[in-house]
Parts: structure tokens; sequence; C-alpha cells
């Protein structure tokens, strides 16, 4: 099935001229009335036009969320559950409408949105409405009349910065716990995906009260720093790079707030001999957990870009593996039958390319791809890249630093403690994969490799409850599980003596 884009009569997504920030409950103007256009990366043609704003536009949002702060936050948990699942089903009741919008502006293929990006948008929101009400506040008996209550509260207003690779599933991510456990949040959508989160807007605002939530568009280094080091703000939310993680820590730190950071990656994928064992379904699994380095056209902080692979059987592996990507079907990202679609702007293909050039220029071999891709038609001008695949050693750039992009660095190991000592050296730790028949070897590699989240015969599953985060520069903080109320509350301590007598120490 093939969707028609935003904007043609036929679409199921309407697309305004312009678009203001969503600040209140209502849309507003950018204050230096500055817009930019947005384009859409599989043609490289505008989609519409969004508020290019100012620090200004931070205060305003500010206003609004404080304005809203107190009343939602003694909202009761029932409450505001109810509201978070009216959320929920407004999403899924929308799923075709932010499906193609996003996969539109993003350029992921529509059978990726339409499957997972949007309903797990909504299915975080139901879990966090019911991890909220489940939720218990704690007394302790500290002597016969000396007792210790406490409560949870919320933190206030939040800061939330929102990555382009996932905009609808990473707002999920970050606003379901913060609304859950009583906060107003100003959010910011990434640069080259800023309609999106927009027209989420457009399907929730009805069912958050004015002020809950905001959305403010703009450049990162301006918008984002005046966010995250604003002393209005009592926690920061932010997925991205580690180098703006870093920036975002300081930022911060200058206001004594905590944060949450899910940052970059370079995980390993490592794949053991027995799975060659036998030509099953098994097998069949494994070389599909290998290619989905191309899942999301690369363009995933998690994607597993190092493929470790047992060298007695790396010759028969490569080959079926090799078979199986060269069948990845590129194109309209509206088209079901894609499988992957343009990267997010020119600035993100042009990395990927150099990456590739310093590959070669290492002496990294090119076993598949390795260039553009020639899309043809009215995607000609589109961002398309080839999947690539490069055989090296894990000493050279493109094994080391995240690349972004459906690039797969691939080299053998020897045995177990080859295997983790390759898979452990690098600077990150957020995923990493293990594929084996042996459940005690699946075990012992799960625990020894420095990974936040290990799948182990399984990739790129992200469901509500499994807490996800990195090890090492991959990031702080763990998000999509209950934990994430704790991240976004404060505990008071109600100390409360029923005695008669003071304590006589003076």
């Amino acid at each position: 099935m093939k969707y028609a884009p935003p904007g043609h009569r036929d679409s199921v997504v309407s697309v305004n001229p312009r678009y203001d920030n969503y600040i209140g409950g209502k849309w507003i103007a950018p204050i230096a009335g500055k817009y930019r256009t947005n384009l859409g990366p599989a043609t490289a043609k505008p989609i519409c036009e969004v508020a290019d704003s100012s620090p200004a536009d931070v205060e305003l949002a500010l206003d609004a969320a404080h304005a809203a702060a107190e009343e939602w936050g003694r909202e009761s948990a029932a409450a505001r559950a109810a509201v978070l699942n009216a959320v929920a089903d407004a999403i899924d009741a929308h799923r075709e409408e932010l499906a193609v919008a996003e996969s539109w502006e993003n350029g992921k293929p529509v059978r990726e949105t339409l499957a997972a990006d949007i309903p797990l948008a909504a299915d975080h929101f139901r879990y966090f409405a019911a991890a909220v009400r489940s939720r218990e506040s704690t007394i302790t008996q500290i002597a016969e009349d000396l007792i210790s209550y406490h409560f949870h509260e919320p933190l206030g207003v939040v800061g939330q910065i929102i990555p382009f690779n996932f905009p609808l599933l990473m707002a999920a991510w970050k606003l379901a716990p913060a609304l859950a456990a009583g906060n107003c949040s100003v959010l910011k959508p990434a640069s080259p995906t800023p309609w999106s989160i927009l027209k989420l807007a457009e399907v929730v605002g009805d069912i958050l009260p004015p002020g809950v939530l905001n959305i403010v568009n703009g450049p990162g280094g301006k918008i984002g720093q005046a966010l995250a080091s604003s002393p209005r703000i009592a926690k920061v939310a932010f997925t991205g790079e580690t180098t703006t993680g870093r920036l975002i820590m300081q930022y911060a730190a200058q206001n004594i707030i905590p944060v949450t950071l899910e940052l970059g990656g370079k995980s390993p994928n490592v794949f053991f001999a027995d799975v060659m064992a036998k030509d099953d379904a098994f097998l069949d699994k494994a070389i599909e957990g290998l290619v989905l380095y191309a899942f999301n056209k690369g363009e995933v902080c998690t994607c597993p870009s190092r493929a470790l692979i047992q060298e007695s059987v790396y010759e028969r592996f490569m080959e079926r593996a090799l078979e199986r990507v060269g069948r990845i079907v590129q194109g309209d990202p509206l088209d079901t039958e894609t499988m992957m679609g343009p990267q997010v702007s020119a600035q993100q293909i042009e990395k990927i390319a150099a990456y590739v050039d310093i590959g070669r220029a290492e002496g990294a071999e090119v076993l598949i791809g390795g260039k553009r891709a020639q899309v043809g038609g009215e995607f000609a001008d589109g961002y398309f890249y080839e999947p690539t695949v490069l055989k090296g050693e894990n000493r050279m750039r493109v094994f080391q630093e995240e690349i972004f992009g459906p690039v797969l660095a691939v080299t053998t190991f020897k045995d177990e403690a080859d295997a983790v000592r390759i898979a452990n050296d690098t600077l990150y730790g957020l995923g990493a994969g293990v594929w084996t028949r042996d459940g005690a070897l699946a075990y012992r590699m799960g625990r020894a490799v420095q990974a936040g989240r290990v799948w182990t015969n399984c990739y790129h599953q992200y469901p509500a409850g499994a807490a996800f985060g990195g090890y090492k520069i991959s990031g702080i903080g763990r998000e999509t599980h209950q934990m994430m109320l704790e991240h976004y509350s404060q505990t008071k301590n109600l100390l409360v003596s029923y005695s008669e007598n003071p304590l006589g120490l003076f």
C-alpha cells in the first residue's frame, strides 16, 4: 500500500503552510516573527514552515508551564492516569495520520511507524498511567511515638529535548512519566523533525490541561541551551549525541538539577558459531538480527553497528547475511513495501559518506554498498544511502565512532573471552546483542558485556516496562520503566513525634 504524501488531496494528513509554537494550550507565533522551512528527506522539498524561536519564546512557555504546575501537581494519581489513558486512546485513533506524518518528515518507512513507533508511543502512556496508580508512599515507625511519612511530590516544570530519529516515541518516553508524576513540560523537538510533534499536539491538545505540555521549536544550540540552563526548570531530559549531552550536564549543574541523558552508542552484535549449527528458523532470525543495523536507516542510538562473528563460521554466515542485505528495498517511505527510506537530512548523509571514506582510508573492505543510493523519479534528490557493510578491525574509527547511518562494521573473534574483549573495547555502553543456541553462554555474555541493555537472540525491541539506558558515556538514568517516576519526583519526609515530652537535651 502507498500512502499519499502529506498535503496531497488524498493524504490522511493535513498540512498547514506555517506552524507556530504550542504554548499554554494555544498556537503562539514566535516573538521575533521568524520561521524556517521544514524539508522532507525523501524529496528534499518543503513540507511547511515552522517557528524559528528565540530564548524569549522559551520564557513564554515556562510562564505557561508554571501557571499550570500547581493545579496539575495536585491532581490525584487516578485523575492524571485518566488523562494519560485518554492521550493513548487518541494516539491509537490517529495512528495512520501520525505514522504518515513522522515517516514523511523523518524518512523512516511507514511500515515501521505503523507497526512500532505509534503503537509503542500509545503503550508508554498507558504503562505510566498504570504505574502511577500503583505507586505507594511509605510509613515507617521509627519509635513507639515517632513516625516517618514519605510522600512523592512532582518536581514542577521540566525541560525535555527530543531527537530526530524517533520524534514521537521519544516524546512519549519523556512526557508519559513526567506528566504521570505531576509535572508540566516544555519540550523542544529536534530541528530536522519539528512538525510531527506539532501534529501530536493537534491530536492530544484538547485532552491535556493548558500549560501541561508546551512545545517550542528552534535551533538546538540556542533553544536547547536556553531551556537546559534555565533556573526555572527542575529537571532536564535529553536524548542525542554524547557531545551535546556533556553540555546539557554542564548547564544543569549550574542550577543543581537532575538530568536524564540517553546518549550515543556503538553497540556490538555478537554471533557465536552455533548459530550455524542448523539451517533453520533460528539461523534466519540471527541473519535478520544482523540486518537490523539498517533499521530506521541506522539512525538509532542502539544501532547494532558492530557485528562480531566467530571466525570459524564467518565466511558462511556473511554469505547469507550479505545476500539478505542485498534484498533491502529502498524508496518511498510511504510505501509499506519499502524497508529503508532516506536519511533524515543532507547533513546526515554527508556525515555517513565521510565515514565510509574514512573506513576505506583505514583499510576497511567494503563488502556491499558504500555510496548514495540512486532511487530516481520524484525521489531523485532525496537523502538515500545504500546499506553498507565494512570489514575491518575494532581499532578503526568506523568501529569506534558513532556514524548514525546504515553502516555496519564487521570483524571476527576467536572465543568467548575474545568476544567479550572486543565488545567492551568502546567508550560507549548503550546496547548490545548476543546470538547463540547455548543458554549458559548467552547468560554469561549478557552479564559480561558492558551495556545497559543486552538483547539476547533478539534485537531492537523497546517494550514499556523494560528499563532502557546506558553505561559509560552512553548516558545517565533508565527510561521506559516505572523507576522514571522517581526521576520525575522528589520525596518529602514528614517526621512526626506523638510524644508529649520534649527530648530534654537543654
